[in-house]
């Protein structure tokens, strides 16, 4: 496995993001389960050629040991090893990069991940939501206005998530993001770098 590579900290990091969301939804509760769930998170990353070309032979690697020793293979202890050691400080990132670091990792974990249109977001073709379905959907203009050429936050952005909120917090606070919700308005949420003193006009 090649530390040096310096995409395969967001490997690892989407693996733990993904084995987290799983846990939290009750899907594993054993090592054998996470074995077998990573596993399968990886054969799915291989075949769907979900990341960059060069971690080719790292997801390779990975899956090749969980397949063969079982829970022995720690994968859990080797994806967080990999992200501690390969890793640079991701809150040292500009928002920007952090915010996309973060919603990769969430919608690696089968969460529906959208960015609407105005039409979309508040026209005729408004999606239904539906609560039973785990989703993040964002508002194309404010990520298109959000945002300094520096990656620097300017602006709240506007999202609907009918996923667990809960998991979702916690997951934006790793990245050094945070969701603040408005009570009037379903599934409604401002995403916010933490620290940036940014206005949100939440309906409370």
């Amino acid at each position: 496995m090649n530390t040096s590579n310096l995409h395969v900290d967001h490997l690892a990091w989407c693996g733990l993001i993904a084995l987290y969301m799983a846990r939290n939804a009750g899907a594993v509760s054993s090592p054998a389960q996470e074995n077998l769930f990573l596993c399968r998170w990886l054969a799915r990353a291989e075949k769907k050629r979900l990341f960059r070309r060069e971690l080719a032979n790292d997801i390779r690697w990975l899956l090749q040991e969980g397949r063969e020793k079982g829970i022995r293979a720690d994968l859990p202890g080797k994806l967080e090893y990999l992200w501690r050691a390969s890793s640079g400080d991701l809150l040292a990132q500009n928002d920007l990069f952090r915010l996309q670091h973060i919603l990769h990792a969430i919608t690696l974990t089968g969460i529906n991940y959208g960015v609407l249109s105005e039409t979309e977001w508040e026209g005729s073709h408004v999606p239904v939501l539906n609560p039973k379905i785990p989703g993040i959907f964002l508002r194309k203009s404010d990520l298109q206005t959000g945002f300094d050429e520096q990656g620097g936050q300017v602006k709240p952005i506007a999202t609907r998530i009918t996923a667990d909120t809960g998991a979702v917090d916690d997951l934006l606070s790793r990245a050094g993001w945070e969701r603040i919700s408005d009570m009037a308005i379903p599934f409604l949420s401002y995403l916010k770098a933490t620290g940036q003193k940014i206005q949100v006009s939440a309906t409370t």
